[in-house]
């Protein structure tokens, strides 16, 4: 007889197999360079998205604090009902200031962002144009509208369409597809600002230079850039120079901006206002929670203040990536401080992972489904809360493991 629990479990086993079963670590501290985990050790940790160390700074604990004595615990509410606090409008009034856009509107996570954005905007007579490397969350958003798809080749620019050799699907550029939409009512191409797996940098320039020539919008995941790429932190739009050409910025709160939670989507007070009408996960969650719209304004606050820590951060990510190349190991190239240890092997990946842990490195064997198969990683992250010495001893407990296992 069929039941879902026998066939879970032997799925779980096949996971498990495979080496792709992803394991909890627990934490039994806040959050930082150094940490200590449940059986008390101490260790430096190298896989946190806390880009700017922010997320124990006791700036942003104390206005976290400070919000929750004046507003409360929580709302028990949905914005339009009686969820809205001044502290809400103020900060959606200094996020957009922050990333160049007229209006911004909050949400509970850049996922839930991502989930509302496509689908008031584009109907079935619409098209989306989307990075095939593109989140999780921009992918299930575009699901949920009723709009042609177009999945272009990640990166790809060209009027292109080839054969994967591999798996026999057409791949198409950015602007074949471009071609391919146009008659429809509304075209938007959806990429992400940093591909958080591999750490790349969208084109935005050429993204925004195809998307005027043939009539598109353009949204942005900034999740992985909001804070600290370009020359003030303000993101991937400010890194390539494309001021006032995106016309969506999504990103979240729940990284550079204190790690903990919140999203929000930027853009024209047009959009923004019809988001606050139609857009489901705004309509039908609780509005953000006091303490973390206190802290977050305390983030920002801080970076625009000072590029302190989003030039630490540069400096650091530059010397992590220059002496893990010169030991000898595959890092994808790039200048974002996500550094992919390339290592293929999904089980050598989490072996090396966990005997990282027992030099003293907290790190994370990334594999299958989060992955390609084939493409096995150890994604180091780096945080400005990072000295020079934490970085020369993750580089020596990576080359100790990576001579043990075969890897260098």
């Amino acid at each position: 007889m069929y039941t879902l629990k026998d066939e879970l479990a032997r799925k779980l086993n096949a996971i498990r197999a495979d080496g792709t079963y992803k394991d909890e670590r627990v934490i039994v501290t806040p959050q930082g360079a150094s940490i200590r985990v449940s059986d008390g050790k101490e260790v430096l940790n190298f896989c946190a998205n806390n880009y700017l160390g922010l997320s124990d700074d006791a700036r942003i604990r104390a206005a976290a604090v400070e919000a929750m004595q004046k507003y409360g615990y929580g709302l028990s509410s949905v914005r339009f009902i009686c969820g809205t606090q001044s502290q809400h409008k103020e900060l959606e009034r200094r996020v957009a200031d922050f990333l160049g856009t007229e209006d911004a509107i909050l949400f509970s996570s850049c996922f839930d962002a991502n989930g509302a954005v496509f689908e008031p905007l584009l109907d079935e007579d619409s098209a989306i144009i989307t990075d095939s490397l593109n989140h999780a969350s921009i992918i299930d958003g575009v699901r949920l509208c009723k709009a042609k798809r177009w999945i272009y080749k990640h990166a790809d620019m060209r009027d292109v369409e080839e054969t994967d050799p591999e798996t026999g699907k057409s791949l198409k550029g950015l602007e074949r597809c471009l071609k391919e939409a146009q008659g429809s009512h509304a075209i938007m191409i959806a990429t992400d600002g940093v591909f958080s797996m591999d750490g790349d940098i969208a084109n935005l320039g050429a993204i925004c230079g195809l998307a005027e020539k043939y009539g598109a919008l353009v949204m942005v995941d900034d999740s992985h850039a909001t804070g600290f790429m370009g020359a003030k932190g303000r993101g991937t739009w400010e890194h390539c120079g494309v001021a006032g050409r995106v016309d969506i910025i999504t990103t979240t709160f729940g990284k550079a901006l204190g790690g903990a939670s919140g999203g929000v989507i930027a853009s024209r007070k047009e959009i923004v206002e019809y988001m606050r009408q139609k857009g489901r996960p705004y309509l039908f969650s609780n509005t953000l929670a006091p303490a973390i719209v206190g802290g977050t304004l305390q983030a920002l606050h801080i970076l625009t203040g000072s590029t302190e820590l989003r030039d630490r951060l540069e400096a650091n990510t530059k010397l992590f990536r220059r002496l893990m190349t010169e030991a000898g190991f595959d890092i994808r190239p790039g200048e974002h401080p996500i550094c992919p240890v390339m290592l293929y092997d999904e089980k050598l990946a989490h072996r090396m992972a966990d005997d990282l842990l027992d030099e003293g490195i907290y790190v994370i064997g990334f594999s299958f489904p989060v992955v390609p198969k084939g493409k096995a990683r150890i994604r180091v992250q780096l945080s400005a809360a990072h000295s020079e010495a934490h970085i020369r001893a993750a580089v020596e407990a990576f080359r100790k493991v990576g001579r043990r296992l075969g890897v260098i």
